[in-house]
């Protein structure tokens, strides 16, 4: 018996979002778990078939598209609405070919997806690849000399994904000639399988295969490339569909210099064929054995160059000479950026076929303030693992130590041939505006361009035409129907021409008429300067490329909408175009809150009354992009009629605050008032640090970090971090490093729950995020809901009320309205702020004059039957301050959500004290403040009761850190009966600064309180009457 293992790795470079895997052998099926939101879904499941008869050899392997809204771009296909699993491309193993392969195993190796059609024949139309790991394993070896079938196809790499070798075996009449150079190449293999000595080594075996493989792949070249290297860039550069310039890589940068050399020269100075540069770089690094491959063209759905680099590294202090190689790739070629992705392979080194490194070259322009010609070169790597492993942390720390020695003598040998510019001669935010060219283009010039056009000119022919023909008639004697000062056609002819005139009339009134309002209702954002300190964003709107359009015509009238922290901007209206140029300055004002996004909506003008159609959106976070990079951006435009004609926008975008350091000061004094807890500002070093670890721009801060337990399968301890725009997590196990965070504006909710068995005891704080948000963080998710919503579990806090806190606050204070946040903003103004101390919660009686609010006697109705002790009574409604199940229910009927209160502690002989969290809703309180409270109870020794002290603090409300508010209960026996007890309860208001609003608040907060304590001593009447009524309910 053979059982055929199947680990399904990864998938790359797929035209689809949401996927899964089917395999199938024989009659046995299976598939992977389904992966939403990524065109390169990792996996890493492994599935086990057990191969019974020669007849069910063949594994297929197919990648399904799940599309939830049933429509798909194929012209095979016609797909209803509904769900529905489209296959994209299959890959197809027979098991004899696992079979053949060393130690009957296929290591890592990157299969290419092809399409079957109706009739099932493969054509070949590039649909990605995926990442396979096959082995066989069992007693029978039949499988070996089992031939290929004619319908089976084998599209496979390397396993050093050298990804220009394509080895492709399919059996069509017309490639009969590869199909038999395939099968000499597979049967030479197999004889060397056989053949093969017990002391070969490894090394020898890749050679030899590498070596097969390549004489194939010499045989069934299509693209050679005659030319030379410089005509090779001239003719990438002429490709239509260009790749946009991708993001640095997340290892990290190893080079950023500018020097004073063009880009192409650059470019031809570190990758032309025998370079002198890489051949003095070898000599410094003791490397040798170079061998250089000739840069070929790689045809896929865009062509590009590609060779590889072989070489043998020099012993290092921890590993021995190795052989490397490298795979290097031009994914853009423009004629002043050039992009090359290279993937080293280093089999021989200990766990080297577990990873693979990436290196990303970057050259760009240096865009020096002077216009000195200069060339902008960014290194960063990345490493990609191909198998998991328990020594991840260290691979990646080797390797990083690696990278920074092997970079540091790059830098000094380039800097020799070139000379490094300083980057502070880089153009500023004034330089990179003043370029601008911001004529105005409502002129005449612009408005005869409009109205040029064929409707306009023969509509003013035909008037002066009919015109000029009514000067030249007299008057005419009255025929048929007329009568003096009535007119009426005299041919069909005249009712024709009449009417065609009148048509051409009114739709030249509609173009004026959408003319004048584009020209009036609009724009008039621009030019605008921002007001007030704080963080201000400032964008410049240059042009757009293929924006859609819903007429005939294919020409819109567009105009952008920026959104920025509640404020918005709007641009001017071009009409009539595809690529409309604005060179337009927009300002927002000064915010108190540092911006995470800044949203851009492109319309279609269609009047100031009529609701404009969107021809695409896009969202800018600043967290993920430099300072340089939003200096100068094209921002893909999403939507379906964005996506349909690739539109894009030219920006550049500037973020920067006018109160330098003191800013983030001011900014921490203001949390503090909503947090109740002294902030401190951390050190540049720790803020340097926080910034690394999660890739974030310079201009973030850290505000706050916990020690906790994320919580999925099973808790995972790491570090909370606070700052002002996102909540970040990370944690290092043994090297396994988990690093997520996702913005402030991304949460739709925030929920406590009580302390279980499972959380061992600990209440935990979940984080509920908006739909479709935080799918980088999905990793750390614990759940997600039924409407696609992530949910984060957090435990374990070292001090859970202080950290609840402290996350609300700050969520709060990101999502108030515009509204609320000036209000907010202006009642503290200029005011000091009250902090409330980590030992609050002493409670006095003298704080504040008391009255009295409510008087009643509970419970009024009871029979003869039903009454007890009035011990007994009195304890049941003293059961709202016991914590128990009845004080959260009364209390969650009363409108308090994630109620929370601590056990009573004896503070002083007779005197018990505990604290109290909770959050009104919003039939509460508008605000839907968060409450904190200190409760302090001691008999009454006079009436035999209980006194119950409370001091009530509320949070992100107008005036919050204004007053307290003191609320003092009295239980005691009732005098009308023993099944009766009676209860008071007055109130107070604790002023700790002074305000005009004092009166108006006080009779507020006296009327809500007033209603409330009455509400809930009435449900607590109800609550025991049931209780009394049912004793064993």
């Amino acid at each position: 018996m053979l059982k055929l293992n199947v680990c399904i790795l990864e998938a790359k470079d797929l035209p689809i979002n949401n996927s899964y895997v089917k395999l199938k052998l024989g009659k046995f099926k299976s598939k992977t778990r389904i992966l939403r939101h990524t065109c390169n879904p990792v996996w890493n499941e492994e599935f086990v078939f057990r191969v019974h008869d020669k007849k069910e050899n063949v594994l297929v392997i197919s990648v399904v598209n799940i599309d939830d809204d049933g429509y798909y771009d194929d012209e095979s296909k016609v797909v209803t609405n509904g769900s529905v699993d489209f296959v994209l491309g299959e890959v197809r193993i027979e098991v004899a070919f696992v079979a053949s392969q060393d130690k009957q195993s296929l290591a890592p190796t990157w299969f290419s997806l092809e399409t079957t059609t109706k009739n099932g024949k493969f054509f070949k139309k590039y649909c990605g690849k995926i990442l396979l790991t096959i082995s066989l394993h069992g007693k029978d070896h039949s499988f070996i000399n089992h031939t290929h079938s004619p319908n089976s196809t084998v599209a496979f790499e390397d396993s050093r994904e050298l990804e220009d070798q394509h080895i492709c075996s399919q059996v069509p009449c017309s490639k009969m000639g590869e199909g038999k150079q395939l099968l000499k190449v597979i049967a030479n293999r197999l004889e060397k399988i056989f053949n093969k000595k017990e002391g070969r080594s490894k090394a020898e075996y890749s050679s030899e295969l590498s070596n097969s493989l390549s004489d194939y792949e010499d045989s069934v070249e299509e693209n050679p490339s005659p030319c030379s290297f410089e005509e090779a860039m001239v003719l990438m550069d002429s490709e239509d569909n260009k790749t946009e310039m991708p993001e640095n890589l997340q290892g990290g940068i190893v080079v950023d210099h500018i020097y004073a050399v063009s880009p192409y020269d650059l470019n031809v100075f570190l990758f032309a064929p025998n370079s002198q540069f890489r051949k003095d770089l070898a000599a410094l690094q003791g490397t040798i054995n170079v061998q250089e491959g000739p840069w070929a063209w790689k045809s896929g759905e865009t062509s590009c160059l590609t060779r590889v680099v072989s070489y043998t590294k020099a012993a290092s202090k921890l590993v021995k000479a190795v052989n490397a190689t490298e795979d290097q790739t031009y994914i853009r070629v423009t004629k002043e950026e050039f992009a090359v992705l290279v993937s080293v392979n280093t089999p021989e080194v200990p766990l080297g076929d577990t990873f693979r490194i990436e290196l990303l070259y970057k050259i760009m322009p240096g865009g020096l303030s002077s216009g000195e010609t200069s060339s902008h070169l960014v290194v960063s790597w990345g490493i990609v693992f191909l198998q998991s492993t328990m020594m991840k942390g260290m691979i990646e720390r080797g390797t990083r130590q690696g990278m920074n020695e092997s970079f540091d003598q790059f830098s000094n040998l380039l800097a020799q041939n070139f000379k490094v510019l300083d980057k502070t001669d880089l153009p500023d935010k004034e330089n990179l505006l003043a370029t601008l060219q911001t004529e105005n283009q409502w002129n005449w010039w612009f408005a005869a361009k409009y109205f040029c056009n064929f409707t306009v000119l023969s509509t003013i022919f035909m008037f002066l035409y009919v015109f000029a023909h009514i000067l030249r008639c007299g008057p005419s004697a009255h025929h048929g129907l007329e009568f003096k000062g009535l007119e009426l056609p005299d041919s069909f002819g005249e009712l024709v021409t009449t009417g065609i005139l009148i048509i051409q009339l009114q739709r030249v009134y509609n173009m004026v008429s959408h003319f004048v309002q584009a020209r009036f209702q609009m724009g008039t954002d621009h030019g605008l300067k921002a007001h007030g300190d704080g963080w201000i964003v400032t964008v410049a709107l240059i042009d757009g490329v293929d924006l859609a359009s819903l007429e005939s015509t294919g020409l819109s009238d567009p105009y952008v909408i920026f959104t920025c922290n509640g404020q918005t901007r709007s641009s001017s209206v071009k009409l009539q175009t595809s690529d409309p140029q604005w060179n337009k300055i927009l300002e927002f004002d000064a915010m108190v809150e540092p911006p995470s996004v800044l949203g851009v909506e492109v319309f279609d003008f269609d009047g100031p009354f009529d609701q404009d159609v969107s021809l695409g959106y896009a969202e800018i976070n600043f967290l993920k992009h430099s300072s340089v990079e939003l200096a100068d951006m094209w921002v893909l435009l999403e939507g379906k009629l964005a996506q349909s004609a690739q539109s894009k926008l030219h920006l550049r975008i500037f973020l920067d605050n006018n109160k330098g350091d003191e800013i983030i000061k001011d900014y921490l004094e203001r949390k503090e008032k909503e947090v109740g807890k002294k902030l401190n500002l951390r050190s540049p070093q720790r803020n340097s640090t926080f910034q690394k670890l999660f890739g974030l721009p310079p201009e973030e801060f850290l505000i706050k970090d916990f020690t906790c337990y994320l919580k999925r399968k099973m808790p995972l301890q790491g570090r909370l971090f606070l700052s002002a725009r996102i909540l970040g997590f990370y944690a290092n196990l043994f090297g396994h490093k988990t690093k997520f965070f996702f913005l402030w504006e991304d949460i739709e909710d925030i929920q406590v729950l009580p302390p279980s068995l499972a959380s061992v005891g600990s209440p935990a704080l979940v984080i509920i995020l908006q739909r479709g948000r935080g799918v980088d963080a999905r990793h750390g998710a614990k759940t997600q809901d039924e409407e696609g919503r992530l949910r984060f579990h957090f435990q374990s806090f070292v001090s859970f009320s202080a950290a609840s806190r402290t996350i609300r606050a700050l969520w709060r204070t990101r999502t108030l309205n515009l509204n609320q946040k000036e209000q907010f903003a202006e009642e503290n103004e200029n005011q000091e702020g009250f902090v409330i101390p980590e030992d609050f919660g002493s409670v006095h009686d003298d704080e504040a004059k008391m009255s009295k609010i409510y008087s009643e006697e509970l419970p009024i109705k009871a029979t003869s039957e039903l009454c007890l002790k009035e011990v007994v009574n009195m304890r049941s409604v003293m059961g709202i301050f016991e914590g128990g199940n009845f004080e959260h229910k009364i209390m969650l009927r009363t409108g308090c959500l994630n109620y929370e209160t601590t056990a009573w502690e004896l503070v002083k002989p007779g005197v018990f004290e505990r604290r109290v969290n909770y959050k009104f809703d919003r039939h509460t309180s508008a605000f839907g403040g968060e409450i904190t409270c200190t409760q302090q109870k001691f008999p009454n020794a006079d009436t035999g009761g209980w006194i119950v002290n409370e001091v009530i603090a509320l949070h992100a409300v107008p005036f919050a850190d204004h007053f307290r508010i003191h609320i003092k209960y009295e239980i005691e026996k009732s005098a009308i009966g023993d099944c009766a007890c009676k209860c008071d309860a007055y109130i107070g208001i604790m002023w700790l600064k002074s305000s005009k609003f004092e009166q108006r608040v006080n009779r507020n907060i006296i009327a809500k309180f007033t209603l409330r304590l009455k509400e809930i001593f009435e449900m607590v009447q109800k609550e025991i009457l049931l209780m009394s009524q049912n004793p064993n309910g």
